[in-house]
């Protein structure tokens, strides 16, 4: 029997002792990192003509990382920030085994360089108060999966939780008695408790009666399963909120933006907030960010949007101006001839 090469053997490593017992890496996180493997994988037997068993660690190169991340984009049509990720994983992995390798250290040093691709951010889409209402009234109440659909979307507004974390709830998380909180396991296994809102309640309870999962013995189940009984995936919940949202559309179309995902509810939980007069404080513990910073991204949004209705409406009654150097040819002179001159 061949042996395993040596990035195998590394690359085991780096998942079973690094990601796992030093770093104590979520489940989801190491989701994340495998993923980014497996393109990876694919991508040196596809374009490289390298099986995953005879690759070896002098494969692993900076030119190799970057015609990878090309393909990234152009084979696969990840986007930026995906790309961006991908990378931040494979740069983990250098960082990991570039003192194991003494010889590699070099290669490993230039893969560590390599800088995440700018990413021209676009405008924020999240829902307002009418459009999360259109939303909610979508799912048929009258099946199961409708109700369940109906609940896992109320809980996400009004905790704005991560997809992920959704996936991860289970009963005993949940505690309905005076105070109602749920508790979540957010990024980086950090733990935060929110508050569950009244209009949630009685659906919850209701839910909870209906799959049996109010019995004592239940309490370490997931609260929400897909249609095969199993865990959700990130690719389930954006299928349920997308067909919802698909179906809200047509009939206010412009309450329901397009490309609505599992985080444009979470921005639409942020931005109610920002514009009800909410500390980012508070916002920030809800969502469970790490810093205010990260916050501030909500308000300056509301800003923006205060911004574009003010010149919307100003629009209609200041008349158009020309600025005084597209008149007065002596000043466009005055500043063509300035190169080389002292102005002070």
């Amino acid at each position: 029997m061949k042996k395993p090469s040596d990035f195998a053997k590394e690359l085991c490593r780096y998942f079973k002792v690094y990601l796992t017992s030093q770093r104590g890496c979520s489940p989801e996180t190491i989701a994340t990192y495998r993923q980014a493997f497996i393109l990876f994988l694919e991508f040196m037997e596809k374009a490289q003509g390298k099986k995953p068993e005879r690759i070896e660690m002098a494969d692993f190169t900076i030119g190799t990382v970057n015609s990878y991340l090309d393909w990234l984009e152009k084979e696969k049509a990840c986007s930026t920030s995906t790309r961006n990720l991908r990378l931040a994983v494979l740069r983990s992995f250098a960082s990991f085994i570039r003192y194991d390798y003494p010889s590699h250290l070099e290669e490993c040093m230039k893969v560590l360089s390599i800088k995440a691709k700018k990413n021209a951010k676009g405008d924020m889409v999240y829902l307002k108060l009418d459009g999360v209402k259109l939303l909610l009234e979508q799912p048929d109440l009258q099946t199961q999966s409708g109700r369940r659909d109906y609940l896992m979307m109320a809980l996400m507004y009004s905790t704005g939780m991560r997809v992920s974390e959704v996936i991860g709830i289970r009963v005993k998380d949940l505690a309905l008695s005076e105070p109602r909180t749920l508790k979540i396991y957010g990024k980086g296994s950090k733990v935060r408790f929110v508050p569950i809102l009244k209009y949630v309640v009685k659906p919850l309870k209701a839910y909870l009666k209906e799959t049996g999962l109010d019995s004592n013995d239940r309490m370490n189940e997931l609260l929400f399963l897909n249609h095969l009984g199993t865990q959700f995936t990130r690719q389930g919940i954006s299928h349920i909120i997308s067909k919802y949202a698909d179906m809200a559309r047509t009939k206010e179309p412009r309450l329901i933006p397009e490309s609505i995902g599992c985080h444009s509810i979470r921005h639409s939980t942020a931005m109610s907030l920002v514009n009800s007069g909410v500390d980012l404080i508070y916002i920030r513990d809800l969502l469970g960010h790490a810093s205010v910073q990260t916050t501030e991204v909500y308000a300056r949004a509301d800003s923006e949007a205060k911004r574009k209705a003010i010149e919307a409406v100003a629009k209609d009654f200041v008349p158009n101006e020309h600025a005084f150097w597209e008149t007065e040819k002596s000043i466009m002179k005055w500043l063509q001839e300035l190169e080389g001159k002292n102005i002070l």
